[in-house]
């Protein structure tokens, strides 16, 4: 299915949508800021994929982080500096969904780390709603570096 279009801030307020990386295959991570590190496990096998052994090029994908903030008791400010502390490590960008629009228009989980796969047409192709297994980390990382081909 095609994933519906969005707007949100970074930490500066600059607006960014899935335009702004037209072309290049998406992994969305989709944070309850209480649940940040469920499934950094994956975003760490994403990251050692690009730099280590260069099985995805940063060229064809983008890997960004989306927090929802609605879902987390925490205040805007301390959401924010997690988000600069994950686009530092990860190399990416962290935006702000502050009304859980995503979460409502993609029937995301709410209090999870959902993971999204968009292919370059920004079609959904994998779609991980709680804590992912070693099996759909295994599936969701050939799947990203197949869709480059």
């Amino acid at each position: 299915m095609p994933a519906p279009e969005w707007k949100f801030p970074d930490a500066d307020g600059n607006l960014f949508t899935m335009d702004d990386w037209a072309g290049k295959i998406m992994g969305v991570s989709y944070v309850d800021p209480d649940e940040s590190e469920m499934n950094e496990e994956f975003s760490d096998r994403v990251k050692k994929a690009i730099d280590v052994d260069s099985l995805i090029s940063r060229d064809s994908f983008k890997g960004i982080g989306i927090a929802d903030c609605a879902s987390s008791w925490k205040p805007d400010f301390l959401i924010k500096a997690i988000g600069g502390r994950k686009a530092k490590k990860y190399e990416t960008t962290v935006l702000f969904d502050s009304d859980a629009i995503l979460r409502n228009s993609w029937n995301l989980y709410e209090d999870s780390y959902n993971i999204i796969i968009l292919d370059k047409d920004r079609i959904v192709r994998g779609l991980y709603k709680e804590k992912m297994t070693e099996l759909e980390m295994d599936e969701a990382l050939q799947l990203i570096i197949n869709l480059q081909k």
